[in-house]
């Protein structure tokens, strides 16, 4: 009796995170199509056929939800590929700039939470501290592979790692506001350039002089 009321358990269980998955996707297809700020537990609730109420029973708020589907996209569009190993490349850092140029409306997720999380109780804060942390790690190790202990700028690893951090959010932060001004990749490989000391002439942002 015991193993099969286990049994009954684990299907609960495997039906829940099923169920969790869908809402995840179809949160993910509603911040797509509306944006942050046009993203509703209702609307996310509707589109898989769950009242409210019954959305809240997986996800007790919108936050909760959020910072899963940020959880989601690192693993359903290879950035926890990049994330999972000993290093991440300047060139797997460009793509991901060059990515998220085409996804505006989890950029504005990514970009909304991560300023509200620097508050203590936030939801979204361990997320992020620790993305952040293993973001800072995983780049100052390539950096190392590829420089040794000083980049051509002067910079160590660890110095100029939280600096592709800083570039990386602050662009996304400048395109949203103003996309048809700031192309963000162009300006993030104009950046890698001077990291590695070869400049970017043909990439670099026009001078207004």
């Amino acid at each position: 009796m015991a193993g099969h009321s286990g049994t009954r358990g684990l299907g609960r269980s495997t039906r829940s995170e099923e169920r969790k998955a869908e809402i995840i996707r179809a949160a993910m297809e509603v911040i797509a199509e509306n944006g942050y700020r046009g993203t509703s537990l209702a609307a996310v609730a509707e589109r898989v056929g769950l009242t409210q109420a019954g959305l809240l029973h997986h996800f007790p708020t919108k936050e909760a939800l959020l910072v899963a589907v940020l959880e989601a996209r690192d693993q359903w569009d290879g950035a926890t590929v990049m994330l999972s190993g000993t290093s991440i490349s300047l060139d797997a850092l460009s793509y991901m700039v060059e990515y998220n140029s085409d996804r505006a409306g989890i950029v504005q997720v990514f970009t909304v939470l991560a300023g509200e999380s620097v508050t203590e109780d936030h939801p979204a804060r361990p997320y992020f501290h620790g993305r952040y942390r293993l973001f800072r790690e995983l780049t100052a190790g390539s950096l190392r592979e590829e420089f040794g202990d000083r980049l051509p700028g002067g910079l160590t690893p660890r110095e100029a790692a939280p600096l592709l951090t800083a570039v990386m959010d602050g662009l996304q932060t400048q395109w949203l506001h103003d996309p048809a001004e700031v192309d963000m990749a162009k300006s993030f490989r104009a950046f890698v350039g001077l990291l590695k000391g070869t400049g970017a002439p043909e990439t670099a942002p026009e001078s207004g002089n």
